[in-house]
């Protein structure tokens, strides 16, 4: 048994998403830290803080480093976080007098929440499109179907006779909602973390921090703000919300789907889904039992993401790393759950009712 189904050999065909992984595996996120690194030095060289020199020894450095992954396996066991261990290669590779310099005036944390900004800054747009993509094909349902009479059920009972149009809208509606609210959810989310040991700056005197940070958040494409939220997770967690509210919107629709395709039902008529091995006569609506399970996981998750609100101090490396163990997860199933939304609903009809 796999402890990573949405990387499974062949259950990724069902739950995993090609587009998204590479944003969240070990090698992108090695290449956002050492981007933070290199525009870091270039940043600081800017304000007279390092050399120079140093910072071109630093980039050039990182444009030809390769990194010992069995040292940073070992770091990482040693120390809790890859960042030390690959500090340590870093001022290695840059060697002389400008290797004290790298990684001046910043920790772990900020190279780590500011790599997984950059890697979120990347993921938000493909959630944002693929659900363009969902309001789409909704729409064209809408403009169909619409006008079919189909039974509206209430409490798992027949009700009385509505169009297909008053059950599109119930699916629609709340995505369109989900939408709106994600510009505030991005604005919180893509933000420079860079604040040193406690998140104040310590190491770079007067006025040499803010504008350090002002101008790497420039240069990396983040938000600037006044101080690094090493352990002020909200914005994280307002993601995490956003996420598992898209998904229960999904699971919603994909749990009406599979009851109206139901054969004692027949008010939708998939034109594919799953076979069976022992059936053969069956179409069994995978894509929106997946939505219904997708809904429910990021449900679960999410819990563990408010506990990861709770950090002692300036900083918790157990709700930290409870942080990361979830968030990469509820977002895959977020990006999948919208890809499989957008071919079921394309794939579906609204049949009258006798």
């Amino acid at each position: 048994m796999s402890t990573a189904l949405f990387d499974h050999p062949y259950i990724s065909g069902l739950l995993g998403d090609a587009e998204m992984a590479p944003h969240l595996n070990a090698e992108s996120q090695l290449a956002a830290m050492l981007r933070f690194e290199t525009e870091l030095a270039m940043a600081q060289a800017v304000e007279g803080v390092i050399p120079e020199t140093a910072a071109s020894a630093i980039v050039e450095a990182i444009d030809h480093l390769t990194l010992d992954f069995n040292a940073l396996r070992a770091g990482v066991e040693r120390d809790g976080v890859v960042v030390p261990a690959l500090v340590a290669e870093l001022r290695a590779a840059t060697g002389g007098k400008h290797g004290r310099h790298v990684h001046f005036g910043a920790t772990s944390q900020d190279l780590i929440d500011t790599a997984q900004a950059l890697a979120l800054k990347e993921i938000v747009k493909i959630l944002e499109r693929r659900l363009a993509d969902v309001l789409v094909v909704l729409d064209e349902l809408h403009k169909r179907d619409g006008k079919t009479k189909v039974m509206a059920h209430t409490r798992m009972q027949a009700a009385i006779p509505v169009t297909a149009a008053r059950k599109i809208e119930s699916w629609r509606d709340p995505l369109i909602r989900q939408n709106q609210r994600l510009t505030q959810v991005r604005n919180d989310l893509l933000v420079l973390h860079y604040g040193g040991a406690a998140g104040t700056l310590d190491k770079l005197t007067g006025s040499k921090g803010p504008a350090v940070r002002a101008r790497l958040a420039k240069r990396l494409g983040l938000r600037d703000i006044p101080r690094a939220r090493h352990s002020e997770r909200d914005g994280l967690a307002n993601f995490a919300s956003w996420l598992s509210v898209l998904t229960g919107s999904l699971g919603k629709m994909g749990q009406d789907i599979a009851l109206l395709a139901q054969s004692e039902v027949g008010e939708i008529v998939l034109a594919s889904g799953g076979g069976s091995s022992a059936m053969p006569h069956k179409v069994n609506p995978i894509g929106a039992e997946l939505l219904v399970t997708f809904a429910r996981f990021n449900a679960t998750l999410l819990s563990a993401m408010h506990h990861a609100l709770v950090h002692e101090n300036e900083r918790s490396g157990a709700a930290w790393t409870l942080e990361r163990m979830v968030l990469p997860q509820m977002t895959v199933a977020a990006g999948a759950a919208l890809r499989t939304a957008a071919g079921l609903i394309g794939s579906l009809s609204f049949r009258p009712t006798a």
